[in-house]
């Protein structure tokens, strides 16, 4: 069974409801037909009845939940709770009301928040700052926890590395500077995420271009000390570095160049040492390789909010439902 199908399996053991914000947008109502059929989800779409009717056309959303923010018997609850979680920021009810109307992901964040929602998914005609702001305004990070991150499950047809081919590779998708606290804290979210999506062990690898001090610079000393910062933290999880990416992946290479390594020639979970590394790594794998690449899926935040590629198809809003689906699941436990 493939990953996508997996974790489809899993949302439908125990359905929870997700928010679609992007009623304007027929891919919506196309996901929100196929996640109805195959019961992967409960729905509630966010929308006025003309942008309901105008971009449902031709779709069976038959079960969702439609919400009208100008009509919600809810939308005071809504406005007070908002208002509440702002008040330093000095918002006042109008405020919060335009918002909330102005830019439907804050109403999906304020129902998650509220107790209503168990996850949202945006992004198909909206920026990833435009699903993350709300989400870190409103819901904010988990306790503990500095900042948000994102990464891909990237799974590689025929591959005998990672996870029979399965992997976490991270930040790939939010921070352009990462320091050695962040980057500690994404191995450690990385780990839990891969256990979660995988379900399987995580062995973890800060990766560089040098392998155990096989070269000196300040991008290297940042990998090494987020690393030690890292299995500080994380004391119960495999992670290692600084290590090249062969030295993870590959088992020779990894006994040549890290022996007695509990990560070297192992690795499943993958720390990019920068933004640039790690979208450019994710992008060589999906295309050389021909890999699936899910996501990218955000981690750190309270509640499970995910964001969309703009150019995303109706089956990658599914997908991205199912994943937050499981999301939810662990965040209930």
């Amino acid at each position: 069974m493939s990953f996508i199908e997996s974790i489809k399996a899993r949302a439908k053991a125990n359905k929870m409801t997700i928010v679609l914000p992007e009623s304007m947008d027929a891919r919506t109502f196309d996901a929100a037909e196929k996640i109805l059929k195959e019961g992967i989800a409960d729905l509630i779409i966010i929308g006025t009845p003309e942008e309901i009717a105008e971009n449902s056309k031709g779709y069976d959303i038959t079960g969702a939940t439609i919400i009208d923010p100008y009509k919600d018997p809810n939308r005071q609850k809504y406005i007070d709770k908002f208002v509440e979680l702002r008040a330093k920021k000095g918002l006042t009810p109008e405020d919060a009301e335009k918002q909330m109307t102005d830019d439907y992901m804050y109403y999906a964040c304020l129902m998650c928040k509220c107790g209503d929602a168990d996850g949202a998914v945006s992004g198909a005609c909206h920026s990833t700052g435009n699903t993350i702001r709300p989400a870190l305004q409103l819901l904010k990070t988990r306790p503990g926890i500095g900042s948000v991150s994102g990464y891909f499950v990237i799974e590689v047809p025929n591959c005998e590395y990672g996870e029979k081919g399965q992997f976490i590779f991270a930040d790939c998708g939010v921070n352009p500077q990462i320091d050695a606290d962040k980057l500690a804290e994404i191995a450690g979210l990385s780990a839990e995420s891969f256990e979660m999506m995988i379900q399987a062990e995580p062995k973890v690898a800060m990766l560089s271009f040098s392998s155990k001090g096989s070269a000196k610079s300040d991008d290297v000393t940042k990998v090494v000390e987020a690393t030690a910062k890292a299995q500080e933290k994380f004391p119960g999880v495999a992670i290692d570095g600084e290590l090249q990416l062969d030295a993870a992946i590959v088992p020779s290479v990894g006994q040549s160049k890290a022996p007695g390594s509990p990560v070297a020639g192992h690795a499943n979970t993958l720390v990019f040492p920068d933004l640039g590394a790690g979208n450019i790594g994710y992008k060589l794998v999906q295309r050389l390789a021909k890999a699936d690449a899910f996501g990218p899926i955000l981690q750190g935040i309270s509640m499970p909010v995910n964001d969309l590629s703009r150019g995303c198809s109706a089956d990658d809003i599914v997908g991205v439902v199912a994943i937050t689906a499981v999301q939810a699941q662990y965040a209930k436990k």
